[in-house]
């Protein structure tokens, strides 16, 4: 996995949505990677820079764990996690029946 994934340009982006200044780029790096990490290992492997819908996620879970709220993410936003999560399954099951 590549461990650059969360870019500048990701952390700019993360910013402006939340409206945040420039002196928690570090923090926010950190909580935006652990996201990602997380919602890749339950969703599957998903492109945060061409994947509209994980790129929501990975930010409205990151927007919870700087909130201090990261116990309310899965149960507000299962339908989401599942949805990713059964398109994934579909895209592999039909990448196994075309071999």
């Amino acid at each position: 996995m590549n461990v650059d994934v969360i870019t500048s340009e990701i952390i700019n982006e993360f910013k402006l949505r939340m409206r945040l200044g420039d002196d928690e780029d570090d923090n926010l790096k950190r909580i935006l990677k652990a996201s990602h990490d997380d919602l890749q290992r339950i969703c599957g492997d998903y492109d945060i820079n061409t994947h509209e819908v994980f790129k929501e996620l990975v930010f409205e879970r990151s927007r919870y764990v700087y909130n201090d709220a990261l116990e309310y993410f899965h149960s507000n936003f299962l339908t989401q996690l599942n949805n990713l999560n059964i398109a994934k399954a579909l895209e592999s099951s039909e990448v196994d029946e075309t071999v």
